[in-house]
């Protein structure tokens, strides 16, 4: 009879023993309560309880988490209707106020990032929410890391990953786009051909200028003119004449030439002074000789 009570001892002893290991892998926690009030958290590693007294109610990651928060819909300051998508990384601090402080931490932080990402959008102009996007995700950031603080989780990070407007505003969009598009090429090649006319008239006063110099020093100046204004003319008839749709007018340089040359040789007029005023004499204003 001493055997067997000696391996019901032991068998006891190995029982107990196996029950009261416990072992917790590495990211997550646990929670012990003895006698339905809560005791201890266990690490990860191995860990002992007693058991009968000791119970395990919740074993948990308390790794960063990510939750996909579908897209909600919400009303811009300006009366837009959006839809927002959002998605928030999120991970819990404290296991023991987790759990004891809030039923479903997850929906509970979902419910909070949509009705703090309608708050937010309710305070931003339709044009500002494309803009302001990093300032929409940091406001939300602040105000959901402040209310889950009490629960023990610590939000990360938030981010709004698309703003989707209704189809009617988008065409608009679209309009206003392809307007503000073409408004800028306008103004562009009216610049461009501004500044190419500038320059074209800047070379050709600077080629005036130097042919202007260049003549005056010369005897042959009247020829060399005839020359020049001869070669024009050819050139511009011979381009006229390459046109299908075009009327040839045949000028005689020799005017041309002469015109120039007068207008190069002419002196400059000097100014005339100005014409002296005399007023006339009155003679009834002359003093007359008294008789008696």
């Amino acid at each position: 009879m001493g055997p067997s009570i000696f391996g019901v001892l032991a068998f006891l002893i190995v029982g107990y023993t196996v029950g009261s290991v416990r072992i917790i892998n590495q990211g997550n926690e646990a929670l012990v309560e003895r006698l339905g009030r809560y005791h201890r958290k266990l690490k990860p590693g191995l860990n002992f309880v007693v058991p009968l007294m000791d119970s395990i109610v919740l074993e948990d990651s308390v790794r960063e988490r990510l939750l996909d928060v579908e897209p909600q819909s919400a009303i811009t300051r300006d009366n837009v209707s959006l839809e927002v998508d959002a998605i928030v990384y999120w991970k819990i601090l404290d296991l023991e106020r987790t759990y004891y402080s809030i039923e479903d931490v997850e929906a509970a932080i979902r419910e909070l990032v949509i009705t703090t990402v309608r708050s937010e959008i309710g305070k931003m102009e339709f044009e500002r929410t494309f803009s302001s996007r990093d300032e929409l995700n940091k406001a939300l950031l602040d105000q959901l890391d402040d209310a889950t603080e009490p629960w023990g989780v610590k939000v990360t990070r938030v981010e709004v990953q698309r703003i989707q407007p209704p189809p009617d505003v988008i065409e608009s969009m679209q309009m206003q786009q392809a307007a503000e598009l073409k408004r800028r090429a306008t103004v562009l090649e009216a610049q461009g051909d501004q500044e190419a006319s500038i320059k074209r008239a800047e070379g050709t006063v600077q080629s005036i200028r130097m042919l202007s110099d260049a003549l005056r020093s010369r005897g042959d100046a009247r020829e060399i003119m005839q020359f020049l204004i001869a070669q024009r003319y050819v050139d511009a008839s011979q381009k006229l004449g390459e046109s299908e749709n075009s009327k040839v007018v045949f000028m005689d340089p020799k005017v041309l030439s002469e015109g120039i040359m007068d207008l190069m040789n002419s002196p400059t007029t000097p100014e005339q002074p100005e014409d002296h005023f005399d007023p006339p004499q009155n003679n009834n204003n002359k003093p007359r000789r008294s008789t008696r």
